[in-house]
């Protein structure tokens, strides 16, 4: 008994390291409407809290422009330095992440409540129609359609709530459009 109680454990143990271990790899990548805060070590006037513009970007004095939609704050921080270079040094920059407003997936049609829906973590297809509410009485079930990009993907509504496949409940991502004709 005493083995089995042990084993247990140990498989729960692994169980559990593993889940979290590949939640905590995956890093954070910005989209517009995010915001972050920027500073430089040791420079008081460079420390700022800025908003990634609808194209992307955002300006940081001396560095100016900086493309930085879809890129995580370690690859931003290389950006902002790179240019900063002509001006300090060797600036050492910190950038974190103060809001993530512009995580958002969009779902629109024959929901109770169409609209933006912001991710706080991980979110698939029927945790997005959940939080807008459910389909209403009128939807076609057989119709949603998640749109990335110009990627459509077809969504098998009624194999999702029986269980039977959820092959087809994708894990959304920032800017994704869910459409329930």
């Amino acid at each position: 008994m005493v083995r089995s109680m042990f084993a247990l454990l140990c498989v729960l143990m692994a169980w559990s390291t593993v889940g979290s271990a590949s939640d905590s790899n995956t890093p954070y990548l910005l989209s517009p409407g995010d915001k972050v805060l920027v500073s430089v070590w040791q420079e008081d006037t460079l420390r700022q809290e800025t908003t990634v513009l609808p194209d992307g970007s955002i300006t940081f004095p001396l560095a100016g422009r900086i493309d930085v939609a879809g890129l995580d704050v370690t690859a931003v921080a290389k950006k902002i330095t790179a240019g900063l270079k002509p001006y300090l040094a060797d600036p050492n920059v910190s950038v974190v992440v103060t809001s993530t407003a512009g995580n958002l997936v969009y779902v629109q049609g024959k929901v109770v409540k169409p609209g933006p829906v912001p991710m706080a973590g991980p979110t698939a297809v029927l945790q997005a129609l959940s939080m807008s509410g459910g389909l209403d009485k009128f939807a076609d079930e057989g119709g949603i359609k998640v749109l990335r990009g110009n990627d459509v993907k077809q969504v098998r509504y009624k194999d999702l709530v029986s269980g039977r496949d959820m092959s087809t409940n994708y894990q959304l991502q920032a800017g994704d459009t869910l459409i329930v004709p």
